[in-house]
């Protein structure tokens, strides 16, 4: 392994309020295919050219997801959002260019290692870098988003990390304004003209929330 297991719920745990999700480090085994589906709905555009068609992307996404690189939040029992990051040369969603060519043949295959080359984000050191984070659309605007987002800024600094990385898209306006509202600023936006026929956006913001180091005292 590459670095020591994180715990399902870190001390001092989520307290939400009756009725409200409650948030765990870790996906339940059994949530798998619907951490999928929440990752397709929100990301199938993009992810569309290099996956799709939706049934077999969303089966390679379960097929292939790491566990431990995510939150989740949970619900009456169902998962109602879920947000990943890398951190270790490992992300939440995996799956390397062998495992897209055995699920989609060489000849349909290798094209759609390319694409997903494009999107390829990696960490620098002491940077945690987002992997997506998705909402159920019937719990959209209840708070979910900006709690995931806040778990990951306090699991942060437990793994070293001084900074968590994002990149959003121009098409996505509404995760910008999340992501703004929770201390993340954009410092630098990358053009991709050639990407809008394919992915459907034309350009991706990075942002990048800074996160202190690490209270010495107990979390209560």
């Amino acid at each position: 392994m590459d670095q020591a297991s994180e715990p399902n719920a870190r001390s001092g745990a989520d307290h939400p309020r009756p009725g409200a999700p409650h948030l765990r480090r870790g996906l339940p085994p059994d949530m798998r295919r619907r951490a999928a589906e929440l990752y397709w709905e929100a990301f199938g555009r993009k992810l569309g050219a290099a996956l799709g068609p939706p049934e077999a992307g969303i089966a390679f996404i379960a097929e292939h997801l790491n566990a431990d690189r995510a939150i989740a939040a949970i619900q009456d029992g169902v998962l109602v959002g879920v947000a990943g990051y890398t951190h270790g040369g490992r992300g939440f969603t995996g799956g390397s260019a062998g495992d897209v060519l055995r699920a989609y043949g060489r000849v349909g295959g290798l094209h759609r290692v390319a694409i997903l080359a494009l999107l390829e984000r990696r960490p620098k050191p002491t940077e945690l870098v987002m992997d997506g984070i998705a909402v159920d659309p019937s719990r959209r605007g209840l708070g979910i988003g900006g709690r995931l987002l806040d778990e990951v800024a306090a699991l942060a600094p437990e793994l070293a990390c001084r900074q968590i990385r994002l990149d959003v898209i121009d098409v996505n306006p509404r995760a910008r304004a999340l992501y703004e509202r929770h201390g993340f600023v954009a410092t630098r936006t990358e053009h991709t003209p050639y990407l809008r026929g394919l992915m459907g956006f034309g350009a991706v913001t990075t942002m990048i929330r800074r996160i202190g180091p690490r209270s010495t005292g107990t979390r209560g």
